[in-house]
């Protein structure tokens, strides 16, 4: 029992920790997916233990664009530096190298958004922006006939989103 005691407490440290690391709020998806990627939590404990960690204000919720973010509150950031030491150096290195090589698209999925819904008629509306830190750079909406260009399109867009933003801003601004 006191050895549950303690994985439990190393995993929500090592959870706040994740947060604290990446600096920005991500979504639930996210956090979910570097867990399991690394195999330290089950899905459904994952669950409980960020309700548990809202519940007790170490993690919050934001609403960025209508979509909710977590992020690691002040006072998780008071704990975690208390007690980062209970979190195995093995653990602490594996989620190191982990968002060393995942960083770059974690922001990019935070910055870059592709959406598409259903209209009357069977048309579609694509939404698509590309914003950096709060600031929107792009926010197109986009009404197509099929499901299948909804997709392609959403799809390019997370694919190159640079790209097609340079290339939407040369043809409106050329001559």
């Amino acid at each position: 029992m006191f050895e549950d005691a303690l994985d439990l407490a190393e995993n929500k440290l090592l959870l706040l920790y994740i947060f604290y690391k990446i600096k920005l709020p991500i979504s639930n998806i996210q956090i979910t997916q570097i867990i399991l990627e690394n195999n330290f939590i089950n899905y459904f404990t994952l669950q409980q233990y960020i309700t548990e960690l809202i519940a007790s204000n170490l993690l919050k919720y934001t609403e960025l664009k209508g979509k909710h973010r977590l992020h690691i509150s002040k006072k998780g950031d008071n704990v975690l530096s208390l007690f980062k030491g209970r979190i195995s150096e093995s653990k602490i290195l594996l989620i190191d190298n982990y968002l060393k090589s995942h960083i770059e698209n974690i922001k990019k999925e935070l910055t870059v958004s592709a959406d598409y819904t259903i209209e009357n008629n069977n048309n579609y509306l694509v939404n698509l922006t590309a914003s950096e830190n709060s600031f929107t750079l792009i926010d197109i909406k986009l009404s197509v006939a099929s499901n299948k260009q909804a997709q392609k399109l959403c799809t390019k867009w997370r694919n190159k989103p640079s790209d097609l933003y340079a290339k939407i801003i040369n043809l409106l601004i050329d001559d």
